[in-house]
């Protein structure tokens, strides 16, 4: 709540047309740091629910268009600021309305995204595509697949990223920040579903990952 507040009024400072260009940046950089701090703050909040086993799952009507252009809107945002290219698809007769936990399975698609986003260097390609899947009861009817051209991750590490705070390389954490908690919650979200994650990637090259559902 005081992050939001915080967050609310440096917006309200900002719609000030007598702000000198110093102030404006100032309060530029306080929205972004303000934001980020949120960040580390729910993903730790919702870690520390999901090892409670506090965490709710709910089903209910949700528009999954609107959902997805929530998504889009903000990684978009996230890779034009970074250089990075970003498509995404929707591909076959994928529903507008869906019966599920429409919060959970956008914080799944924005921790996905916003991993690669992190971890794709300018000129770099992020595609995003959501498809229908034949009715399969091992691999569900629809997959959310992510691929990047991000600097990969080695096969001794692969089944280690979706762990609590596990870095590939520490001494990246500061310059992509993070909690090193997003990947951990969306393994932990997908298992609530009864869905399937998959990762492949190659170092140098990039990551794809996939969620069925």
């Amino acid at each position: 709540t005081p992050m939001n507040a915080i967050i609310g009024l440096d917006t309200l400072a900002l719609h000030d047309a007598g702000l000198s260009e110093q102030t404006r940046d100032y309060l530029e950089k306080i929205g972004a740091s303000a934001r980020h701090l949120l960040g580390l703050i729910n993903d730790i909040l919702d870690m520390s629910r999901i090892e409670s086993g506090r965490i709710m799952i709910r089903s209910e009507e949700f528009s999954f268009a609107q959902m997805l252009a929530q998504v889009n809107t903000i990684i978009s945002g996230q890779c034009r600021d970074k250089g990075i290219s970003y498509e995404c698809q929707v591909k076959g007769a994928v529903g507008d309305y869906y019966i599920g936990d429409e919060m959970k399975l956008r914080q799944v698609m924005i921790n996905i995204l916003g991993n690669a986003v992190k971890f794709t260097p300018s000129g770099g390609t992020i595609a995003c595509s959501i498809s229908e899947m034949a009715d399969d009861a091992d691999m569900g009817a629809y997959e959310i697949r992510v691929q990047d051209t991000g600097i990969g991750i080695a096969p001794e590490h692969q089944d280690k990223v979706f762990e609590r705070f596990y870095r590939v390389d520490k001494s990246r954490s500061k310059s992509t920040g993070g909690t090193g908690l997003g990947l951990a919650i969306v393994k932990h979200i997908v298992a609530q579903h009864d869905a399937e994650l998959v990762l492949e990637s190659k170092e140098g090259v990039g990551t794809e990952i996939r969620v069925y559902f």
